[in-house]
C-alpha cells in the first residue's frame, strides 16, 4: 500500500517528541502577558537544558563582550525569539539523537546539518535583510525529514541511495527519492515541521529548500537554506569547485540578490566553527 509523507509523520510522537521545555517557552513566547522572568522561569526548570543553552550562549556562536550566566540575562541578551530558535535548535537534535538508522552515520548526517546552519546563518548577515538565527535553525533542521525516512521505511530509503550511487549521471539524491517512494525528505520534513506548528518559515525553508519556487512565504530563506546546503556539501570535501556538488539553482540569487562570491567565505566561516558548536549541541550530556 502507498504511503504518503503525511502517513510517515502522522503518529511522529511515538518515535519523537519536542521536550516540555521547548513547549514551555514557545507558550510563554506566544503570550503577549509573559514577561521574560517567565521564560526565563521555564528554562530554569530543565537545569541540563539551561547548562547547554548557557554554553551556547557564551560560545562563539554568539561573541558576547561579557558572560551570560543565568536564563534570565540570556533571555535578555539573546533576545525571545532567538532564543526561541535556539531552543528548537537544541530540543530537535536531542529528540533525534537517539532515533536509530541503519542507513547513514548520525555523526555525518549532523555534522553536514550544522555546516548548513553555519553557512545560513553566515548568509544571512550578509545579505542583512533576515534573521540570522532563524536561518541558523532552519539549516539545523533542513533535512530531518531524512531521518524519518530512514527509520519508516528503511529498505525503500536503502533503494533510494542505491539509485544515487549507481546513476551514471549523478541522479539528485530527492529525485531519487521521488522515484521509489513518491515523495522526498523535503516534503517529509515539511509535514513534520507542520504538525508541530513550527513558525512558517521554517516550514518553508525545510518544505522547499530543494524548490525554491514553492516557497510562496519566505522565498529569500528558503532560497538561502538553498544555497548553504550546497556550500555545507563542499565544506564537506573541501572542494570550491561547483562540478563537485549540485548546482545552485539560479532562481536562488535573484530572489536573496547575493552572488557565487558568498561562496567561498560562507564555507570557509562554517569549516572554521563547526568543531565547536558540533559539541555544543550534540552533546547531551
Amino acid at each position: 500500500m502507498a504511503v504518503s509523507a503525511s502517513d510517515l509523520v502522522r503518529d511522529i510522537e511515538g518515535l519523537v517528541t519536542l521536550p516540555d521545555v521547548y513547549l514551555r517557552i514557545n507558550r510563554l513566547i506566544e503570550d503577549p502577558g509573559s514577561s521574560i522572568a517567565d521564560i526565563a522561569a521555564a528554562v530554569s526548570q530543565d537545569p541540563s537544558f539551561t547548562v547547554r543553552l548557557l554554553r551556547i550562549a557564551n560560545s562563539a556562536l554568539y561573541s558576547f563582550p561579557s558572560s551570560v550566566d543565568t536564563a534570565t540575562r540570556a533571555a535578555t541578551i539573546i533576545g525571545t525569539s532567538q532564543l526561541r530558535n535556539l531552543a528548537l535548535s537544541m530540543s530537535v537534535a536531542k529528540s533525534f539523537a537517539g532515533l536509530p538508522n541503519e542507513l547513514v552515520s548520525m555523526e555525518n548526517f549532523w555534522r553536514h546539518s550544522l555546516l548548513c546552519a553555519l553557512a545560513a546563518r553566515h548568509l544571512a548577515k550578509e545579505m542583512r535583510r533576515c534573521d540570522p538565527d532563524a536561518l541558523f535553525t532552519a539549516g539545523l533542521l533542513h533535512d530531518i525529514g531524512e531521518l524519518v525516512i530512514f527509520n519508516r521505511l528503511p529498505e525503500q530509503s536503502s533503494e533510494a541511495l542505491q539509485r544515487v550511487l549507481d546513476s551514471q549521471d549523478e541522479l539528485p539524491v530527492p529525485e531519487a527519492e521521488r522515484e521509489v517512494l513518491g515523495f522526498d525528505h523535503s516534503a517529509v520534513g515539511g509535514e513534520l515541521a507542520r504538525q508541530w506548528s513550527l513558525p512558517v518559515l521554517l516550514q518553508e525553508c525545510i518544505a522547499h529548500h530543494h524548490d525554491i519556487a514553492a516557497a510562496l512565504k519566505h522565498p529569500r530563506e528558503a532560497a538561502l537554506v538553498h544555497i548553504a546546503n550546497i556550500i555545507a556539501l563542499m565544506a564537506e570535501v573541501d572542494t570550491l569547485d561547483p562540478a563537485d556538488v549540485p548546482p545552485i539553482d539560479p532562481r536562488a540569487w535573484e530572489v536573496t540578490g547575493l552572488d557565487e562570491n558568498v561562496v567561498e567565505p560562507a564555507m570557509r566561516a562554517a569549516q572554521a566553527e563547526v568543531a565547536g558548536i558540533e559539541k555544543l549541541f550534540l552533546d547531551q550530556k
